[in-house]
């Protein structure tokens, strides 16, 4: 996570198994936030660790009562997520929508 804009991150890492662990660490930056989108346009790679990150992104802004979506998912990153049957569960921005 290098970039936040008001309420926009945005994700300049690959989101694997490398990488996950320390952005869960870190968490979201929602200090303050009522509502809170992750971009993930500059991801360029994903492994399924990734799903699992966006999920507990997911919880954490619930938690928080923060509305949380994601906007510009790569395709492999929603295949991941179908494939695990939760695509549905993640709040996704604009165009941006779990095909079957």
């Amino acid at each position: 996570m290098n970039d936040r804009d008001g309420g926009r991150v945005q994700i300049t890492s690959h989101l694997t198994i490398e990488t996950v662990t320390s952005l869960f660490k870190k968490g979201l930056p929602i200090s303050g936030e009522t509502s809170l989108v992750v971009d993930l346009a500059e991801v360029e790679a994903v492994d399924s660790a990734a799903v699992s990150l966006l999920l507990a992104w997911l919880r954490e802004a619930q938690r928080s009562s923060v509305k949380l979506r994601f906007a510009h998912v790569p395709e492999n990153l929603l295949s991941l997520a179908r494939l695990y049957g939760v695509a549905d569960m993640l709040p996704l921005c604009g165009n941006d929508s779990p095909q079957p």
